[in-house]
């Protein structure tokens, strides 16, 4: 017959809670992200267009078919990222309400396109 001490209790305890710290702030199942791609030719995105569903994280992938090098950036989006010529990169954006979010180049700043969010 076994008898649970005060420490064994404590050390029961202690494993317990410890479970539950670790696991109170993570969600029960990551939310895996849209992805989307994209090329820049001849200083322009295609397509110029994108969509993607709202409220869901977004992965988009750049290729740079140019040969020079680029910047994708947007403002409404909080991203940027430099892509060398011949190169691909790839940015990740938060989940994103519906509405449209406009992007550029902006090292050819008449390279622009949009992402509409539905």
């Amino acid at each position: 017959m076994r008898v649970n001490s005060p420490c064994t209790n404590l050390i029961a305890g202690s494993f317990v809670l410890a479970a539950a710290i670790f696991t109170a702030g993570t969600p029960l199942r990551a939310q895996q992200a849209h992805a989307l791609a994209i090329t820049v030719k001849g200083n322009h995105f295609q397509p110029a267009s994108l969509s993607a569903p709202a409220n869901q994280p977004l992965s988009i992938t750049i290729k740079n078919l140019d040969a020079t090098p680029m910047e994708f950036e947007s403002v409404s989006l909080r991203v940027e990222k430099v892509i060398g010529p011949g190169a691909s990169g790839t940015v990740h954006v938060r989940p994103l309400a519906a509405g449209s979010y406009e992007f550029f180049d902006d090292f050819h700043q008449q390279t622009r396109g949009v992402l509409v969010v539905r």
